[in-house]
């Protein structure tokens, strides 16, 4: 079970060979998911309100299930999922008679509340780098006045041709928006969010990760479900309210030993939130004034 299945199934379903995966997600046709578990499968990976769905229908059944993952945990909890997935593992073998592995990137105590619930003496494993972010990327912020925002990021990517950028926002509209505008002015773009449906998420994914679209904008909880190799560039349009959040966001980048650049635009409506993420990354990040080439108007396409 994950908040966002997409990545995960897409992921598990080129990995592995003779391994049958299904994943089961809202905004999809329900007929081509009851088909594909007609045919039998050995890995179901499924947001829980369209697992839920497919149980209360009899077209899936757990009971032969010998391993439950809970996929971004602290995730589940922040977007309400958890009420569901306890029906859902109301119909698993019981916890002595399964495997449970339960996911977080964050420990909080109503995750551990869960994972006692959940699962019998767990082994708790922590993988955590030497520094809270990595290395390989370079990170930088830009004082700009939100009303320069939009110009300076349509200026980042055309003067500096990049093709495989990652925008982070903190709202759906604010996403759209921004979609909106690349597009009309002549960068492809895509969006990324809960108000996406399902099967235009797969769309944006795939033509995304074989470059075809050039920026992809998200919110927080859609872009941690996103794994695509050689983003160069992620750019914060607005900087998280948590600070846990820009080091996921920046994470899109710099990944398997390649080097990658994080750009974060620090305005008057944000900038309240860089001295926590600096705490958290235990140094400063030097803040600098993006330079005049960067804020020049945005050309109007005909």
């Amino acid at each position: 079970l994950a908040g966002l299945s997409l990545a995960v199934g897409v992921a598990l379903a080129r990995g592995l060979e003779n391994i049958k995966v299904v994943t089961l997600c809202g905004g999809v046709p329900l007929r081509g998911q009851i088909a594909s578990l007609e045919n039998g499968a050995h890995i179901v990976v499924g947001t829980p309100g369209r697992v839920m769905d497919h149980l209360e229908r009899g077209t899936l059944t757990l009971e032969g299930l010998n391993t439950l993952v809970l996929d971004e945990a602290d995730r589940m909890l922040d977007m309400g999922f958890i009420p569901q997935v306890r029906q859902i593992i109301r119909q698993t073998p019981m916890k002595g008679e399964r495997q449970t592995l339960l996911f977080s990137a964050t420990f909080t105590e109503d995750v551990m509340n869960l994972a006692k619930q959940w699962t019998t003496d767990p082994a708790i494993v922590e993988i955590e780098p030497e520094n809270v972010a990595s290395d390989t990327v370079e990170q930088h912020v830009y004082a700009v006045a939100g009303s320069d925002k939009y110009k300076l990021l349509y200026n980042l990517i055309a003067q500096n041709n990049w093709i495989r950028v990652m925008v982070f926002a903190n709202r759906k509209d604010e996403v759209r928006r921004i979609e909106e505008r690349l597009t009309r002015d002549g960068i492809s773009a895509v969006q990324m969010s809960g108000d996406v449906p399902q099967h235009k998420r797969i769309k944006a994914l795939e033509g995304f990760r074989e470059g075809k679209i050039r920026v992809m904008v998200a919110t927080d909880v859609a872009g941690r479900g996103i794994h695509v190799d050689a983003i160069s560039h992620v750019i914060n349009f607005t900087l998280p309210e948590t600070p846990d959040d820009y080091v996921h966001r920046i994470g899109r980048t710099g990944r398997a030993g390649a080097s990658g650049t994080s750009i974060s635009f620090a305005g008057e409506d944000d900038a309240y939130a860089l001295p926590a993420i600096e705490a958290l990354l235990g140094r400063k990040i030097n803040c600098e004034q993006p330079p005049a080439e960067l804020l020049a108007p945005v050309p109007r396409k005909h």
